[in-house]
């Protein structure tokens, strides 16, 4: 069947009043970038060692309003993830602000901020006492190229002005980084294809309701050189995803070192360009590859999801926790969108 007699026919029967200013309800618009989790509302605060500066990030973007941990937390930290996933999170990389990278030798040393006192934790909640400062997630798809979300990298300009940093985790308890190998950093030197559908505006409102939602969000970007010691993960080339297929993330929830979260599940893959899954990611997730627990292969890229944190009767600031079939569900861009433009 043909769009434009689709659309047209939508036109007919949608009112007016949704038309001049749809209502995405179902949709989540969350973009998962580690501003719009309220993370970086103050970084006047330092993690141990590291220098006290505010961190730069983008523009913040609206958000949804529901949860994105879903039953249990199930993030682990590097040390903690079993060893598979370990050799997975050796290919997976943070976004820097290129201003928040300095190398000096053989060490970079990465502006970071203290999570717990940034983004005015109440006391307890988890990895409060690490450090934050990547504003997006990525992964080694080839031997110099880099998937992520299309958000997360908008335009040459901002290509030139990121640093991808590889090793940013905990490789045991307690201990924080706030530096890596001066040859663990690459900067953007291209963006290679990059895409990125809101559903927002009259025509993409029509079109957003025929493909399920939203269009594809992602970016494939090429690095300044090879990366050396570390191998690219393969995207699952036939997917087809479908809802009760278990899942598991890799990426960098509000900027903090290395995190990997599994126990999930995808919970409506429909939509022509996204699937949601009750994956426990948060604002710096955007970018993150999300793999198959069966296979380990990459079926696609976390791009949206739900509100992070809310306010306590304390008033200090708690993660958003609902049952693990409760809430909206976080929105992953699927692989079949671009795997055409991966080697």
């Amino acid at each position: 069947m043909k769009i434009k007699p689709v659309i047209a026919l939508l036109a007919i029967s949608i009112p007016a009043y949704l038309i001049l200013n749809p209502v995405k309800k179902d949709i989540p618009s969350d973009l998962r970038d580690a501003v719009s989790d309220g993370a970086y509302n103050s970084l006047a605060d330092s993690a141990p060692g590291a220098e006290a500066a505010a961190v730069p990030a983008p523009e913040p973007v609206e958000t949804g309003d529901s949860k994105s941990i879903y039953g249990d937390d199930d993030r682990l930290d590097y040390y903690a993830a079993p060893a598979s996933m370990k050799t997975l999170s050796n290919s997976v990389v943070s976004l820097w602000k290129s201003a928040s990278v300095t190398t000096t030798g053989n060490k970079a040393a990465l502006r970071v901020g203290n999570f717990g006192r940034s983004a005015g934790l109440c006391p307890g909640q988890k990895f409060a006492e690490q450090p934050i400062g990547a504003f997006c997630s990525g992964t080694l798809v080839g031997e110099d190229i880099v998937m992520t979300a299309g958000h997360c990298i908008v335009d040459q300009a901002a290509c030139s002005n990121t640093k991808l940093v590889f090793g940013y985790a905990l490789k045991k308890a307690g201990d924080y980084p706030d530096s890596v190998a001066a040859g663990d950093v690459y900067s953007c030197k291209s963006v290679i294809k990059r895409d990125l559908d809101d559903g927002s505006g009259f025509f993409h409102a029509l079109v957003s309701i025929y493909n399920g939602g939203p269009g594809p969000d992602f970016a494939l970007i090429k690095l300044d050189r090879k990366v050396t010691g570390r191998k690219p993960l393969a995207v699952n080339r036939n997917s087809r995803p479908a809802a009760g297929d278990k899942l598991f993330v890799i990426g960098h929830p509000v900027g903090l070192p290395l995190k990997v979260a599994s126990s999930a599940k995808v919970r409506s893959a429909s939509p022509t360009y996204f699937f949601t899954a009750d994956l426990d990611t948060f604002g710096g997730n955007s970018g993150s590859a999300v793999f198959s627990a069966r296979t380990n292969l990459i079926e696609g890229i976390l791009v949206r999801g739900d509100v992070d944190f809310i306010d306590s009767p304390a008033g200090c600031k708690i993660a958003s926790v609902v049952p693990q079939d409760g809430g909206r569900g976080e929105s992953v861009t699927k692989i079949s969108a671009l795997e055409k433009f991966i080697p």
